[in-house]
């Protein structure tokens, strides 16, 4: 596998993934649907079918080869992801479902017992549903109150709205690393400070970030971390939560059930270590065997490399979409303080219609409200189309995204 991801590296990348050979309505597939997940190379599909088809066994608890070769793969991921994000150890480490899950997990673990009435938890209007309808049940059970900072009229967070909604009843900060629409990047260090300031926690949800750029938890600031692994080149139903290790430790299980525990008597039971206290029941575990294998892809690629790949295509994506009259996209119009993503809309046109426009094509790109429901009413637009790049992707499938918008325009505008 190449290092590098421009010319002949890119196009040694494509070659890892077996999907990208697809045709798709006649023309050669342009998969710009990344925000909601990315292919998998055959590095990461051969260590999940090698996990089924070699070694198959539960972890932690056998004694046996199989059992012993399967732990050791399952716990080899863990420290690679940790190293990953610049953890302190892999015990900080709870491997989930997805960042769906994690997010879950701190609302009951930490949120149920941390928060009550008269306290508040502030947000912004960019969160994904999976960064606000957990924080909602929260505080219909325990009563406290939910805050939401706006945006800028460039997408921007609205810092000085931030730090007003923050106070010494703020007891958490949550928000999202990269919005999943605007595609803009948050200050997370420069927040960590106002929530740490008065004694509140950050959590970051990180799905968007983690596969597109250089990212240490510690230099962020933050005190939880959501990820998704199929946003970054594993299988579905894989993830990780990241949390300081007071924290795990101080937090009850999320869910009860075998491995979790140390002892259990008829009346009582006493809780396993961190983060094996957080992992009720038989996990996914050739999923985040295969999450390991995508860190160490990555790893291969270089993510400051991954990074400057998804600035030049957001860069190129931002001019050529520009050109096109009565569209208008959204989120920062600077690809340094924002991901691969652009969200954009075209006058008389449904972005339904557009994604069809290009579906024969041979273009994929993701319509719709983008579980961004309160976003998209504070835009004012009932749904936008949004492409979203990633390693794979070639300045030519940005050109084909541009001239099949241009053919919606004609065809339908």
């Amino acid at each position: 596998m190449a290092t590098g991801v421009r010319g002949e590296g890119l196009q040694e990348i494509r070659r890892d993934f077996p999907l990208l050979s697809r045709y798709v309505n006649g023309k050669p597939l342009a998969y710009l649907d990344n925000a909601a997940t990315t292919q998998k190379p055959r590095q990461v599909l051969e260590v999940y079918l090698h996990y089924y088809e070699s070694y198959n066994a539960n972890v932690h608890r056998a004694i046996h080869t199989l059992g012993e070769e399967a732990t050791e793969a399952y716990e080899s991921a863990r420290a690679k992801l940790a190293s990953f994000i610049g953890c302190r150890g892999p015990e900080e480490i709870v491997f989930v479902r997805g960042a769906t899950e994690a997010i879950n997990l701190v609302a009951r673990a930490w949120g149920d017992s941390n928060l009550a009435r008269g306290d508040n938890i502030v947000l912004t209007i960019m969160e994904h549903h999976s960064n606000i309808v957990p924080w909602q049940l929260l505080a219909r059970r325990v009563g406290c109150e939910l805050r939401y900072a706006d945006i800028t009229e460039d997408g921007l967070l609205n810092m000085d709205h931030l730090s007003s909604l923050i106070d010494r009843r703020t007891k958490l900060v949550a928000v999202s690393h990269a919005s999943n629409v605007l595609g803009t990047i948050n200050p997370i260090p420069e927040i960590s400070k106002m929530a740490h300031e008065v004694g509140a926690l950050l959590l970051v949800d990180a799905a968007q970030s983690v596969p597109h750029m250089p990212l240490n938890v510690r230099e962020l600031g933050c005190d939880f971390l959501a990820l998704s692994g199929h946003k970054m080149l594993a299988p579905t139903g894989s993830g990780a939560l990241y949390a300081k290790r007071h924290l795990l430790e101080s937090m009850e299980p999320f869910m009860g059930g075998g491995e979790m525990i140390r002892e259990v008597f008829l009346d009582r039971s006493t809780w396993n270590d961190v983060p094996w206290k957080f992992e009720a029941g038989t996990p996914n575990i050739g999923g985040s065997i295969a999450l390991g294998a995508a860190v160490d892809y990555l790893n291969a690629v270089g993510m400051q490399r991954v990074r400057e790949h998804d600035k030049r295509l957001t860069k190129l994506g931002l001019e050529l979409l520009g050109e096109i009259p009565q569209l208008r996209m959204y989120g920062p119009s600077d690809p340094e303080r924002k991901c691969g993503i652009i969200a954009f809309t075209l006058d008389k046109v449904h972005p339904h219609d557009i994604a069809a426009v290009l579906d024969r094509e041979g273009v994929a790109i993701r319509s719709g409200h983008h579980c961004t429901m309160p976003l998209h009413r504070r835009l004012n637009i009932p749904a936008s189309a949004r492409a979203s790049f990633y390693i794979y992707n070639t300045e030519e499938e940005v050109q084909r995204l541009a001239e099949g918008v241009k053919k919606a325009k004609q065809l339908l505008g």
